[in-house]
C-alpha cells in the first residue's frame, strides 16, 4: 500500500548517510601490481577491454570528491588497493598510504563521511603467487594489511567493511557449471568470457608463474575450503582491526538477491538464501554492521531458478529491472543478522537515466519502509558515483550518476545525480 500513496511524505532521520560507491580498481587506472591488471594485459584475455587508466581517480579524487559533496551526498564508500599498499609480500608503500590519506583529509576538507572498503576483489600478484584464497596463509596475510591500513589510517576511518561480496564466488563457480554442462547461464555475466577464459587459463598460469590449476583469484569459483578461508580472513582482520583501532565500526558486505519462488520452488529459494547468507551467520556475529548489497531478484520454481520473463524490463547487465528488492533483502538480513545495516551498493546499468530516477526512488521508498518498522538501516549508497571499469564487460556499462568523458575525463553530473542530491539534502522522499 505504501508504494501507492504518491504524495506520502517520508523523511529520513537525521544522521542518516547518503553517499555513493566506488571500487579502486574500476576507477583510480594503473593499478599495475594487481591481479586483474595481469589478467586484463595477457594475450588471449577474457576482459573486453584492459582497465588503463580508468577513469583517472587516483588523481582526480579531490574533485570527484567535492562533486559528491555539492550534490548534497555526505558519505563516500570507497576502496583500498591492497596491490597498491603492499606491491610485494611484506613490502608497504609509504606513497601509497599517504595517498589514501590525503583521499581521507579530502573527505574531512568536504564535511563527508567516509566508508573505507579494504578488499574489493582485486587481490595483489603476489597473493595469487602463494595460493590466492584457497591458501591456508591468506587470512593472516589480508589481516596484517589490513592492521598495517589502519594503524596509519584508522583515526580517519569511521566505518571499515573487510570484504566486498565475500559470498561473490559462490555464485560464479554456479554459473560456470551451467555453462560448462550446457545451461543457460543468465543474468549479468557474460558466457562468452567464460569460454575464452577455458582458453586463455594456460597463458595466464605462465604469466603468474604457476600452473594454471593453482590461478585462486577472489572472483575465481571457490571450493568449500576457499569460502572458509575468506570469512576467517574477515574474522582476523576485525580482531586485527579492534587492536590498532577499537573505535572503528567493522562490517562486511554480501551481495545478496531478493530470492522469491512460486509454488514448488519454496525449499529452492531457501537454499539459495542458506548458501549465500545464513551459513555465512557466525562469522558475522561480532561484526559491529552488515553492509548489504542488492540490484535484482532471483525466482525459483520446482525445477530451480526460472529464466528473466521475455516482458521484463531488464538493464545492460541482463539483470530484471526490480528496484523493490531491495526492501525485501534489508528486512531479510534484518531478521537473521538483528545488526545496523548501511546499503553499501543499490543501483542500475543502464543509458535511461529516467530510469535510473526511479530506480532510485523506488528503492529509497522501501529503505524508508523499513526505517519506520524500527529496522536500522543507517544509511544508503549508490552504485555507482561514476561510469567506470566493469570488470569483464569493459567501460559499456553505465552504473554512474556521474558520466565520465574519458577522452577528457570531463565529469558530467547525470539528472539522477541531482535528484539523488535533492532527496539527501531534503530527507525526503
Amino acid at each position: 500500500m505504501r508504494g501507492e500513496i504518491p504524495n506520502m511524505i517520508r523523511k529520513f532521520p537525521e544522521h542518516f548517510l547518503w553517499g555513493a560507491s566506488t571500487a579502486a580498481h574500476q576507477v583510480e587506472g594503473n593499478n599495475v601490481h594487481s591481479d586483474f591488471w595481469l589478467m586484463e594485459n595477457i594475450n588471449g584475455s577474457s576482459f573486453t577491454e584492459p582497465s588503463g587508466e580508468a577513469v583517472d581517480h587516483f588523481r582526480l579524487y579531490r574533485g570527484d570528491i567535492g562533486l559528491l559533496t555539492g550534490l548534497g551526498l555526505n558519505t563516500y564508500r570507497f576502496s583500498i588497493e591492497w596491490a597498491r599498499i603492499e606491491p610485494e609480500e611484506g613490502k608497504f608503500d609509504e606513497t601509497a598510504i599517504q595517498h589514501y590519506k590525503d583521499v581521507l583529509e579530502a573527505c574531512k576538507e568536504y564535511n563527508v563521511t567516509p566508508i573505507v572498503t579494504l578488499h574489493h576483489f582485486t587481490s595483489p600478484q603476489w597473493l595469487i603467487q602463494a595460493g590466492g584464497w584457497e591458501s591456508e596463509e591468506t587470512p593472516e596475510r589480508f589481516a596484517r594489511y589490513c592492521e598495517y591500513v589502519m594503524s596509519k589510517l584508522g583515526d580517519a576511518i569511521p566505518y571499515v567493511c573487510t570484504i566486498n561480496e565475500a559470498n561473490i564466488a559462490i555464485g560464479i563457480k554456479k554459473i560456470m557449471e551451467k555453462h560448462q554442462s550446457g545451461g543457460n547461464a543468465q543474468v549479468g555475466i557474460n558466457t562468452g568470457m567464460m569460454t575464452r577464459m577455458q582458453n586463455y587459463y594456460a597463458e595466464l598460469g605462465k604469466a603468474f608463474g604457476i600452473s594454471p590449476q593453482e590461478i585462486n583469484t577472489f572472483l575465481a569459483p571457490r571450493s568449500d575450503q576457499g569460502m572458509e578461508i575468506i570469512f576467517r580472513a574477515h574474522t582476523k582482520a576485525r580482531d586485527a582491526i579492534r587492536q590498532v583501532c577499537p573505535t572503528a565500526s567493522i562490517g562486511i558486505t554480501l551481495s545478496l538477491y531478493d530470492f522469491q519462488s512460486v509454488p514448488g520452488g519454496e525449499d529452492h529459494a531457501a537454499n539459495e538464501l542458506y548458501e549465500e547468507f545464513l551459513q555465512f551467520l557466525p562469522y558475522l556475529q561480532n561484526d559491529d554492521f552488515f553492509g548489504l548489497q542488492n540490484y535484482t531478484r532471483s525466482v525459483f520454481g520446482p525445477d530451480g531458478m526460472l529464466p528473466v520473463p521475455e516482458d521484463a524490463e531488464t538493464t545492460q547487465m541482463g539483470y530484471e529491472y526490480y528496484p523493490q528488492g531491495l526492501e525485501s533483502v534489508i528486512r531479510k538480513a534484518f531478521e537473521h543478522l538483528n545488526k545496523p545495516i548501511i546499503v553499501t551498493e543499490n543501483g542500475v546499468a543502464t543509458d535511461d537515466d529516467e530510469k535510473r530516477i526511479a530506480f532510485i526512488n523506488r528503492a529509497l521508498e522501501g529503505v524508508h519502509a523499513c526505517i519506520s518498522d524500527g529496522i536500522p538501516v543507517l544509511g544508503y549508497m549508490h552504485w555507482s558515483l561514476l561510469d567506470n571499469f566493469e570488470w569483464q564487460l569493459g567501460y559499456s556499462k553505465r552504473f554512474g550518476l556521474i558520466e565520465v568523458d574519458r577522452s577528457t575525463q570531463k565529469r558530467i553530473p547525470k539528472r539522477s545525480a541531482y535528484h539523488f542530491g535533492s532527496i539527501a539534502k531534503n530527507r525526503t522522499i
